[in-house]
């Protein structure tokens, strides 16, 4: 997959979602097995990727690929059905393309979910954990290159990549909602194979308390454009070398669909205080 990915094609693919499902407030990126979220909406008008105009498409199972726009607690709300990876041979522009289409779609509220391995030993298989902040190992930035003006700045600011009003929002609705929350820091790295049990000491010391392969180029490229960004982990698995057992993707999807339901009450409860 390869391509222009720059400003006017996502400007092309904006104009498309606009003219056939309108803009939304917020739009919320569901990672692997969280693809349920998305029947919440009342009223949503679907586009497959395939249907919108230089829209990468993913190749992961548990990213089915399609765009809702629709109602979500009395507000406008996208919700992506999966996303693509860099490890997918694609480059990052192309894997942050959906947020910088959603910006320009008028969405201030970027909600960016994911499945990840759990660091921290307080982590256990189905914690949903707020991101605070996040390690970027990935070794290149979708801002890497000529930096197009329209986009944002050639230095953003990352002190706040995650919001913290927007932190505090996912604690009130948790606690309104009766879903358990953790906090911790997500750590970015390439894929698409799991972690040795070496990295995985590596990246506790260096203060990871979750790993996974998506959202921090997503989260660059969203603040890159001024849109206030919420990050939610859904853990998983315990990362390897934690549990005397192998990592695996089918493990990955089940946990994340059972923790559908929770994950939905949460993003519910976060849209309705938007």
């Amino acid at each position: 997959m390869s391509g222009d990915y720059g400003f006017d094609r996502v400007e092309e693919a904006a104009s498309a979602v606009a003219g056939r499902c309108g803009r939304a407030d917020a739009a919320i990126v569901l990672g692997s097995g969280l693809g349920g979220v998305a029947q919440a909406l009342s009223e949503p008008v679907e586009m497959p990727y395939a249907a919108i105009p230089n829209w990468p498409a993913p190749g992961v199972a548990g990213h089915s690929g399609r765009l809702s726009v629709g109602t979500l607690s009395g507000r406008r709300v996208a919700v992506l059905s999966g996303r693509v990876h860099a490890y997918e041979g694609v480059p990052l522009p192309a894997v942050v393309f959906a947020a910088r289409v959603m910006a320009r779609l008028g969405v201030s509220t970027f909600v960016c979910t994911n499945a990840a391995g759990g660091i921290a030993p307080t982590l256990a298989p189905g914690t949903i954990m707020v991101i605070d902040d996040h390690l970027n190992l990935l070794g290149a930035s979708p801002l890497t290159g000529p930096n197009d003006e329209r986009f944002g700045p050639r230095f953003p600011d990352m002190s706040e990549a995650y919001s913290r009003r927007l932190r505090a929002v996912a604690d009130e609705a948790a606690l309104a909602r009766g879903v358990k929350l953790a906090h911790g820091v997500y750590a970015c790295v390439p894929g698409p194979s799991y972690e040795t049990p070496a990295e995985i000491r590596y990246l506790r010391a260096i203060g990871a308390d979750a790993v996974g392969m998506s959202t921090v180029p997503e989260v660059i490229a969203a603040r890159h454009l001024g849109v206030d960004v919420l990050g939610l982990s859904c853990i998983t698995n315990m990362a390897a070398g934690l549990l005397p057992q192998p990592l695996s993707h089918d493990e990955v999807l089940e946990t994340a669909r059972g923790v559908g339901r929770a994950m939905s009450a949460l993003l519910e409860g976060v849209v309705e205080r938007l």
